[in-house]
């Protein structure tokens, strides 16, 4: 069975969807199956994957609402196992939508349920709101990370976001728990970054990742070439850093780089 998580955070660019999509590419290179699912109406993890949303005749507002079965939405992506689910502005009705249903906060868990076997992760990428689409993203999840901009204003969602998640794991979804806070756009020639994380560190010990994402332009420019970093640039320091926390994430989950992959993050 597929071990889903969802990217989750309310405030928008903190590299919630380049998490999403380098963490899902690294996992697929190393040789697991993954199935990355754009669950934010902006369709940035789709654009990123290079994925041409005009083309797109189903997408996850149609498994959601229409009861499409997930295989008819699935495209695949052009890398070896990693597929996509995607997204368009379409989606943002569904909020409105499903709020006369009974069991709306389940809707994504029913969608991905069948289709679990097929895959080793199910990543969600959650938009950037705490409205029903990201209920259901955390209630279809086993975990969630937190990406967390080096920045104080960043923080200060930080505090909602894990009541949030808490309330989820006491009404909705017990079986939740925080995988990690992920620090993201460090930027080493300031204090500030600095001060951030060790402050993080401080009121939640043990459950930052030791990994740091630093600024880095080439993390920026990958998706609008519609690439991973590691087809954009494998050598610089975005793809390292990706490397190391696609290898600290799998040890958190008491998983091991499968046989012979463990040199593959950076070819």
């Amino acid at each position: 069975m597929a071990y889903i998580f969802t990217l989750a955070n309310q405030k928008g660019g903190v590299g919630k969807t380049t998490t999403a999509v380098n963490l899902s590419a690294f996992l697929a290179r190393q040789g697991y199956r993954v199935l990355l699912v754009d669950g934010d109406p902006q369709g940035n993890t789709t654009t990123s994957l290079g994925v041409a949303k005009g083309n797109l005749r189903t997408t996850l507002y149609e498994a959601l609402l229409d009861h499409l079965p997930l295989d008819r939405v699935v495209v695949p992506t052009g890398r070896a196992r990693l597929d996509l689910v995607p997204a368009t502005l379409q989606l943002a009705g569904v909020t409105v939508e499903l709020l006369s249903q009974d069991g709306r906060e389940h809707r994504l868990a029913q969608v991905l349920k069948p289709y679990q076997e097929l895959y080793d992760f199910v990543c969600i990428d959650a938009p950037p709101a705490l409205g029903l689409l990201t209920v259901n993203a955390l209630v279809a999840a086993q975990g969630v990370l937190i990406p967390l901009q080096c920045e104080y204003l960043a923080m200060e969602g930080l505090a909602q976001l894990l009541g949030t998640v808490r309330r989820i794991q006491e009404h909705l979804n017990p079986q939740l728990h925080l995988i990690g806070i992920l620090m993201t756009m460090f930027d080493q020639r300031t204090r500030l970054s600095l001060e951030i994380v060790l402050e993080v560190q401080r009121h939640l010990p043990g459950r930052i990742f030791t990994t740091v994402i630093p600024r880095n332009i080439r993390l920026g420019e990958a998706p609008s070439h519609g690439r991973t970093i590691w087809e954009y640039d494998p050598q610089c320091q975005g793809a390292v850093a990706y490397g190391l926390l696609g290898r600290e994430f799998l040890a958190r989950l008491g998983m091991e780089m499968p046989s012979g992959q463990q040199e593959g993050a950076h070819a």
